[in-house]
């Protein structure tokens, strides 16, 4: 029997940020392939008939950065007719966090990339395909999470200090924030606990280590805490 109505193909596109150099950075790929050959991209491909979508993401994720293991959440269906000059493709992006220490493994372009690389927020090269939209709502959805759950803790190291913590808010809102409101807010939060330990290796005199207490993600209305 003929089919009513054509199917369109499923894709995923992986928007990955992590802190590095003082700079929220995002993850893309220099694709090897037409469509867009040798234009950057997000990372992102086909969904295969027996993988779930987060499956999906995470295979395409590694296969063409080499990057595994990271903090994954979906983030919005981006479904325009002509989004795709190969035909009717639907992509259902997520975006992904990593700390700058998980940051250092080694990128490996394979599949359809021809490179892997982090480039900051703010300078950005022209991207294939709809990824310029996609991202810019990647990042307003970030500010957003930053703002009422605890998710800028997994971007951190385990143990951090406050001014890390401080300085992690002020990079992804592109703002200062009054110190001692900030730290006042975040104690009054109880979302983290002092350990035994100090920073090491400074001039002046070592901060102390803090560790998070909570579960990442959760709903926890954090900022603005100087408005």
């Amino acid at each position: 029997m003929k089919e009513e109505f054509p199917t369109p193909s499923v894709a995923v596109d992986i928007i990955t940020f992590s802190i590095k150099e003082n700079s929220l950075k995002v993850l893309l790929i220099k694709r090897g392939v037409e469509p867009f050959k040798d234009k950057w991209a997000i990372p992102g491909g086909f969904v295969r008939i027996k993988e779930s979508l987060e499956e999906a993401a995470k295979r395409e994720l590694e296969e063409e950065t080499g990057v595994k293991e990271v903090y994954l959440e979906q983030l919005y269906t981006f479904g325009e007719p002509s989004r795709d000059p190969r035909g009717r493709v639907i992509t259902v992006s997520y975006f992904a966090l990593i700390n700058d220490e998980k940051s250092e493994q080694e990128l490996k372009a394979t599949a359809d990339a021809s490179e892997a690389k982090w480039f900051s927020v703010k300078e950005l090269p022209e991207l294939a395909f709809d990824h310029a939209r996609i991202l810019k709502y990647a990042m307003k959805r970030l500010r957003w999470k930053f703002e009422y759950t605890t998710l800028a803790f997994s971007l951190l190291p385990k143990k951090f200090t406050l001014t890390q913590l401080q300085k992690l808010y002020e990079i992804v809102f592109d703002r200062k924030f009054d110190k001692r409101n900030f730290r006042k807010k975040i104690r009054s939060l109880d979302l983290i606990t002092p350990t035994k330990e100090i920073q090491k290796d400074v001039s002046n005199r070592p901060p102390k280590l803090y560790s998070f207490k909570k579960r990442i993600g959760e709903i926890v209305e954090i900022l603005p805490p100087n408005k």
